[in-house]
């Protein structure tokens, strides 16, 4: 918007007789995480009451609305790790917020306007809690199970897709081959289930009896004998495809080398029941050599547990977004797997899921999923995932990375499977520890990946001394690495302290002046913590020969004032 038309809202805003659910007016609020936490009630509260933006508004008195001017700035503010505000607040809202700051230069002082949009797909959190606007009050979404329930309808996960019968649709568009498959698996539901526990004769008897409409309307793919887009979806025949509407229903699967370089190719379409375990077929799972002292499981093992990339290749069938468009993808490279589906994650996290071992409220494709349990496609909604971290945590192998909300503006789910171990004795011994709590186990799992925790969770694992160092540049901490026998590596990843550098740095250009940059480069490149990435290492080398030169006033540059032309001496010494 041009400063007019930011004028014009301003006053459209200052004429409401009082802030309301989608308006708040400050004066210079600037804690970050408050911020955040009025992006997620705002917006939410915008999709709650059907209002296409939300605002927040610095520089106007509340009561009485009279401008009086602003010195926050949204633009030039840092929040945690000197990150820019506005990057850091789109890096900790899920789904990522819709917002925008505006400066306005009104005549009687400065004004900040955040423009906020309402979510499309799931309601909006941060740091990984949703919250809501209760008149003028910000509270914790949860904390209102009516208003949560009204937002999902408004948000539209309440008409399930999945359900929908298809009125072209007959029982003759449906594979004999996926139905066959259906009554056995369907049979070895109902024999498993603990209420019929003894009747296991009887049951598959009576499922063999059954019709075919009996059969599906048990298994709930289908409606009173009427085809739903789930059925076609799990047993539709190839050439049926169409009646499910203007949509990708295939899974691709993908064989690339360590480059990137796309080897290989297959797309399946429906009917998933079939086709799912046909793409698994295509995955090469190897017999890989883990855990060389053999003390804990046998050294061959494979690189993937089966269960696992089943489970992994059927959530994204079961939560994809059809209406997006995208197909459901299993990439594989050497050493991982990589599946990755298009639409929101509706749990506020990963984190969330292992840490409350339940289900969200809400799915997408409700009777897709009710479906997909019953056929033995995946396990009870909510302890799926669980039981894939779980597994990997058995097998001593990395856990579970997600990836959610992609670039690019369209939502989307990526989970990696590792096949291979980075570090075999740390992991061997952190994933053996019963101490550790499983979210524990996947922060610190992170961590030696080198990933990026949110500021939440480096400050839980802080206060429960499992790692150390200036966030975001963690490390775990000594405790764990004597637990887990990595003491070196350790100390490789923190480093000395800057007194052990300068007497280096010192002692170097003392013996060896004059030197320059490449010299000293080599010197401290390898003796720098690990932890730092090639970039950081070069600041730290910028950062001491600045403190020796013009603090402590050690050293004196002899040679050019830019670039990498400098020459280093000591103080006092002759130049040669």
């Amino acid at each position: 918007m041009d400063q007019a038309a930011l004028l014009e809202t301003l006053e459209r805003l200052r004429s409401l007789p009082r802030e309301g659910a989608t308006v708040e007016f400050k004066s210079n609020l600037e804690d970050p995480k408050e911020i955040g936490q009025y992006l997620s009630a705002l917006a939410n509260a915008a999709a709650l009451e059907g209002h296409n933006r939300a605002w927040i508004v610095w520089g106007v008195e509340d009561g009485t609305h009279e401008v009086r001017g602003t010195q926050f700035d949204p633009f030039a503010k840092k929040a945690e790790g000197n990150q820019s505000l506005i990057m850091w607040l789109q890096q900790l809202t899920t789904p990522r917020a819709d917002f925008e700051f505006h400066a306005v230069h009104h005549p009687q002082g400065n004004v900040i306007l955040l423009e906020v949009h309402p979510p499309r797909s799931a309601p909006v959190a941060f740091q990984n809690v949703r919250y809501i606007r209760i008149d003028s009050h910000r509270t914790k979404l949860s904390e209102h199970p009516d208003k949560e329930a009204r937002l999902w309808d408004k948000l539209g996960l309440k008409e399930d897709w999945s359900g929908v019968i298809v009125p072209e649709a007959t029982l003759d568009d449906l594979d004999p081959d996926a139905l066959d498959a259906a009554r056995q698996r369907f049979t070895e539901y109902l024999v498993k289930s603990e209420s019929n526990a003894g009747r296991h004769p009887g049951i598959r008897q009576d499922v063999a009896n059954w019709d075919i409409v009996t059969l599906l309307n048990k298994a709930k793919v289908t409606k009173g004998g009427k085809v739903t887009r789930a059925a076609l979806l799990l047993l539709g025949r190839d050439e049926s495809s169409h009646l499910i509407g203007a949509v990708d229903s295939k899974i691709s699967w993908v064989l690339r080398n360590a480059d990137g370089r796309t080897l290989d190719s297959q797309h399946f379409s429906i009917p998933f029941l079939l086709n799912s375990e046909a793409l698994f077929g295509k995955i090469r799972n190897l017999t890989v050599e883990q855990m060389p002292d053999g003390t804990l499981f046998p050294v061959a093992v494979q690189q993937y547990d089966g269960w696992v990339i089943r489970e992994a290749l059927h959530n994204c069938l079961a939560h994809q977004d059809y209406l997006l468009g995208g197909k459901v993808n299993a990439v594989e490279y050497p050493d991982r797997l990589v599946f990755s589906n298009l639409g929101q994650f509706i749990p506020p996290s990963v984190e969330w899921m292992l840490e409350h071992q339940s289900p969200p409220e809400y799915y997408r494709n409700q009777w897709l999923i009710e479906g997909m349990i019953r056929l033995r496609m995946i396990d009870q909604v909510g302890s799926g995932i669980r039981r894939m971290f779980e597994t990997q945590r058995e097998r001593f192998f990395p856990l579970p990375d997600y990836a959610i909300d992609g670039d690019g503006g369209v939502p989307r789910v990526e989970v990696t499977i590792a096949g291979q171990v980075l570090d075999p004795k740390y992991t061997q011994i952190l994933m053996k520890r019963s101490d550790l709590e499983l979210w524990q186990v996947l922060l610190l799992d992170k961590v030696q990946k080198g990933k990026r925790l949110d500021k939440k969770d480096a400050d839980r694992l802080k206060k429960q001394g499992l790692v150390e160092g200036r966030y975001p540049q963690l490390i775990v901490s000594g405790k764990v690495a004597a637990a887990t026998g990595t003491q070196a590596q350790h100390i490789r990843k923190r480093g000395f302290d800057n007194d052990y550098y300068r007497d280096l740095l010192l002692k170097l250009i003392r013996e060896h002046g004059p030197i320059g940059p490449d010299v000293v480069n080599e010197l401290f490149m390898e003796k720098l913590p690990d932890s730092l990435t090639e970039e950081q290492k070069q600041t730290k080398i910028r950062n001491l020969t600045y403190e020796l030169a013009h603090r402590k006033k050690l050293i004196e540059n002899v040679g050019s004032k830019r670039g990498r032309g400098a020459l280093w001496k000591t103080k006092g010494s002759p130049q040669t």
